[in-house]
């Protein structure tokens, strides 16, 4: 379990990765200290459930917005998603896409945008550094079971008391991080 870095006593749950001039420095804090880090620092994002994506969206989707490609959500030929009726205006005041269809309906105007917050229009997935180690212990758990499983259906016993006391090494370490 990964402690917070400023009070060095309960699980750091908010994970602040600095890069200022190619300089990286990451900071592991808890819920309280994260507040208060946030209070002195006057960060731009909210850690209280009052925050909310959608509006965060909103702000980014005003009628100014132009992601350096000419795109905007003010021209005048409005598109209007066929499925639930969602027009471009309405989705720069809510910052909420209405359905599945949605996403084609606004591609055009959706992915100068994805690409500016994101770096990219596909998602990729990402695991953060202090998760890294326990979902690989995971994955190595998941693989050795499906091994044991082969091993006793062949009978081979012996190879597979092996296997199993490597199951039992690992799920005490996974329970260790815990």
């Amino acid at each position: 379990m990964l402690l917070c870095d400023d009070c060095k006593k309960r699980p750091a749950k908010v994970h602040i990765t600095k890069i200022i001039n190619n300089s990286k420095t990451k900071l592991n804090l808890c819920e309280e200290c994260a507040r208060d880090y946030q209070k002195q620092h006057s960060l731009g994002f909210s850690l209280e459930p009052s925050f909310s994506l959608h509006k965060f969206l909103a702000g980014l989707l005003d009628e100014d917005f132009d992601a350096g490609q000419g795109v905007s959500f003010a021209q005048p030929q409005q598109a209007t998603c066929e499925k639930c009726g969602l027009t471009a205006e309405e989705f720069v005041k809510s910052g909420r896409l209405g359905c599945s269809m949605c996403y084609e309906t606004f591609r055009r105007r959706l992915e100068p945008l994805l690409a500016r917050i994101h770096g990219n229009t596909k998602h990729t997935g990402k695991v953060p550094e202090c998760a890294e180690e326990n979902i690989r212990y995971r994955k190595t758990l998941d693989n050795l079971r499906r091994e044991l499983q082969i091993q006793v259906s062949e009978e081979k016993y012996e190879e597979a008391a092996v296997t199993r006391d490597k199951i039992r090494e690992l799920e005490s370490k996974i329970q260790g991080l815990s």
